[in-house]
């Protein structure tokens, strides 16, 4: 009998079909999928809806955000909450991505099964050369995609099995995990052969899309990748030419920023939700439906068509964002440069950096439904209210704040989560430079230096921060260029990774917040208090292995610790 397969006809946003499920009723041949222009284009698309958003990444609602330091999740109940407390294990996995070989065998069999394909029966429509035009990068763009599921993989598991064939179900089953810097070579390779044959951009080509693999994403995901790979959690002997690699890969892409066009970067306001169209900082993301779900979950409690608060970013991140007048910190132990004296912790949100109020809506700030923020205790979104924010803080980074979700007019918006954007890399070329050189005005056989790319994210329009002073240490300089990637790429997924790649996990566990009371003149009372102490042992810088997986292929071995 000749072997059937299901094509899901699926969004991008949704969750991806079971390859390796049979079900004759239901079930095209695989010969007809794969010589059908359309349906190879639906198989295509499937194997992109792999590729998750951030939004509710953790049980239903939770961002990985909830498990670090940036933010914690209001829902008692949600199980990220098991980051927290060391209540989870091999046999109860949070943010299990082990599916991801899924969309690697999806990957493997496209690459096989659409080998030379001609889509012979359409050489005789109008529209054929159209056709081939857009078939020409599908495999590169299925091959961008597996490098990039085994990124997603290796940074949570470290060794994993690289297959890259199509396996029979025994043979899958029968892998050894496969060292973490092989894999990390092989994401490398890939994104080095197929970047010349992917688009700078699909705008000018016969079918627009927005979210598919361009050159500059496959070269991104090579940056990233070495970025990792020389960082201390995966470099413990901290071989240079290693972070030296990761500088050269980012220079690769800043050298095409312009052609790719990435610069100059949109200003602060056009990064987020409804003004992704004007975004063009952005590499690769995703874009969801037009829907209200993200407000519903982050919307003050309190409000007409409130919502149920999640994510309370913290104080520990608030604190980050450094004064705008004079780039100083807010904190003396920001490890970098003291304190500016003109800051005031009783009017704590005066003056600050540009983009934390993109990041918080805060007590004072007005926003949904032009309303304004209460914080303080007995205000109409503060304790002791049920749901109320435990930190003093509000997300406002993608949550949309013109969506209405009064009963007599409830309105949605589309989001798009940003995977990879060019501050991103431009962070990575930083931080690489920084540590192979160890000077941030080095840039012998390089575009720019590792200051001159910090200047280009805080000079942003609407964000105008100074430049980094020249007095800075060395060690200063990093600690100042931590801080930058902190506050820039919040609640971007970069955070939960970052302080594993740089083993600080275990000290980040003191969660703080603001308590704030107010006076009878109608001022305000702030007040810094510990609202959680977690737990962070050793063999969480890795996810255990799934223990299903381990009784189905015991040659895989289990995590340290774990």
């Amino acid at each position: 009998m000749k072997t059937k397969l299901f094509i899901c006809l699926l969004a991008f946003s949704i969750s991806s079909c079971n390859y390796l499920d049979h079900d004759e009723s239901d079930f095209l041949e695989k010969e007809a999928v794969f010589s059908s222009f359309k349906y190879t284009s639906n198989f295509l698309t499937n194997i992109y809806s792999y590729v998750p958003a951030a939004f509710g990444t953790i049980g239903d609602d939770a961002m990985r955000s909830a498990a670090c330091d940036e933010a914690i999740f209001v829902d008692n109940l949600s199980p990220v909450h098991s980051f927290n407390n060391g209540a989870w294990s091999a046999i109860n996995t949070l943010d299990d991505k082990w599916d991801y070989f899924k969309g690697i065998r999806a990957v493997n069999m496209f690459l096989k099964e659409t080998e030379g394909q001609e889509f012979e029966d359409l050489k005789h429509n109008e529209d054929y050369n159209d056709i081939m035009a857009q078939f020409k990068y599908y495999p590169y763009e299925a091959r961008f995609l597996r490098a990039y599921f085994y990124f997603e993989l290796a940074k949570r598991y470290g060794d994993i099995p690289l297959i890259t064939t199509l396996l029979t179900e025994e043979e899958a089953n029968l892998q050894k995990r496969t060292p973490f810097e092989t894999i990390i070579q092989f994401i490398a390779d890939e994104c080095d052969a197929i970047a010349p044959h992917l688009p700078i951009s699909y705008k000018e080509l016969i079918k627009s899309e927005t979210g598919r693999a361009t050159r500059g994403a496959a070269m991104a995901l090579k940056s990233r990748a070495l970025l990792y790979a020389a960082s201390p959690l995966f470099n413990p002997n901290n071989d240079i030419e290693k972070w030296k690699s990761a500088a050269k890969a980012a220079a690769d892409v800043i050298d095409n920023a312009w052609d790719f066009g990435y610069m100059p970067l949109p200003d602060l306001w056009s990064l987020w939700n409804n003004n992704y169209t004007n975004n063009n900082e952005l590499i690769f993301g995703v874009m969801q439906r037009e829907d209200n779900w993200f407000e519903r979950v982050n919307f003050p409690i309190g409000i007409e068509g409130g919502g149920s608060t999640g994510h309370c970013p913290t104080e520990n991140l608030v604190e980050a964002y450094e004064m705008q007048e004079s780039g100083l910190p807010v904190i003396p132990n920001a490890g970098y440069e003291h304190a500016d004296p003109n800051y005031d912790p009783q009017n704590p949100y005066e003056g600050r950096d540009p983009r934390m109020y993109e990041l918080v809506a805060q007590n004072g700030a007005w926003w949904v439904y032009d309303q304004q923020v209460e914080c303080w205790y007995g205000g109409r979104s503060g304790k002791p209210q049920k749901n109320a924010t435990v930190t003093g803080y509000y997300l406002r980074k993608y949550v949309d704040g013109s969506t209405s979700l009064k009963s007599e007019f409830v309105t949605s918006k589309r989001h798009v989560w940003n995977i990879m954007r060019y501050s991103e890399v431009l962070l990575n070329f930083a931080e690489a430079m920084m540590e192979a050189y160890g000077d941030p005005h080095y840039k012998e056989g390089y575009p720019i230096s590792a200051n001159e790319a910090v200047k280009i994210i805080r000079e942003r329009t609407h964000v105008d921060m100074p430049g980094y002073p020249d007095n800075l240490t060395t060690e200063e300089f990093k600690a100042k260029l931590r801080n930058e990637r902190r506050v820039e790429l919040s609640f971007e997924d970069h955070r939960f990774w970052d302080i594993r790649r740089w083993k600080i996990a275990d000290q980040t566990t003191d969660i703080y917040g603001v308590d704030i009371t107010k006076n009878e003149d109608g001022s305000f009372n702030y007040q810094k208090v510990l609202v959680e102490k977690r737990i962070f042992k050793d063999c969480m810088y890795l996810y255990p292995i799934p223990q299903s997986e381990i009784y189905i292929n015991p040659g895989l071995g289990q995590n340290p610790g774990w």
